[in-house]
């Protein structure tokens, strides 16, 4: 019986949540609202299924909020077409170059090579070599946040780590650093 996954409904029909009931070797009953809005239910073996369905109903208002919020992270997406794509990427091989010229002269450092990549979880990074990595996504977004990159991404040439050093290199050079920091933070989640 443990492991064993069941479909089952709870509420009426304005307010009916559809979850899927995984009983396990458990001792806790967990609610999970995955990414798709779908629900899952753990459950230990022995615990009867109207104190599950009562605990779903319990929970019911926090469900709907996951999902809401779930729904409109999704909406706010912006899918990438292959078209984007490309043009995107020749931009950023143009523009890269431009502004990391720029900034590193007025930095006072050097570096080796530029490339552009499209990376899922980076926005840049820099080697020890000096090579520099810029995520080509950077473009569709507010030059400043593209600068701060870059900036960020120079830093490192003088600092290699994130001490409290190279933050100042960084606040020198862009003294709103923070700012621009959250604002990429939030503006990459809705780039998929």
């Amino acid at each position: 019986m443990w492991g064993i996954r069941r479909l089952h409904h709870v509420g009426d029909d304005e307010n009916l949540i559809e979850y899927e009931l995984i009983r396990s070797n458990r001792k806790t009953l967990t609610i999970q609202v995955k990414p798709d809005g779908s629900v899952i239910v753990r459950a230990p073996v022995r615990l009867a299924e109207y104190r599950i369905a009562k605990f779903v109903k319990d929970h019911e208002t926090w469900i709907f909020a996951q999902q809401e919020k779930l729904e409109k992270y999704h909406e706010n997406m912006h899918v990438i077409t292959d078209e984007e794509r490309q043009e995107g990427i020749l931009q950023a091989k143009k523009i890269f170059p431009e502004r990391t010229a720029y900034f590193a002269e007025r930095m006072g450092v050097t570096y080796n090579r530029i490339t552009i990549r499209e990376q899922k979880t980076r926005w840049g990074s820099c080697s020890s070599a000096g090579n520099l990595n810029f995520n080509w996504k950077l473009v569709l977004m507010p030059s400043e946040l593209l600068d701060y990159v870059v900036v960020h991404e120079l830093a490192h040439r003088k600092e290699m780590n994130h001490s409290p050093r190279f933050w100042a290199v960084v606040e020198k050079e862009l003294p709103d650093y923070r700012e621009r920091r959250e604002k990429l933070k939030k503006m990459g989640k809705q780039l998929g």
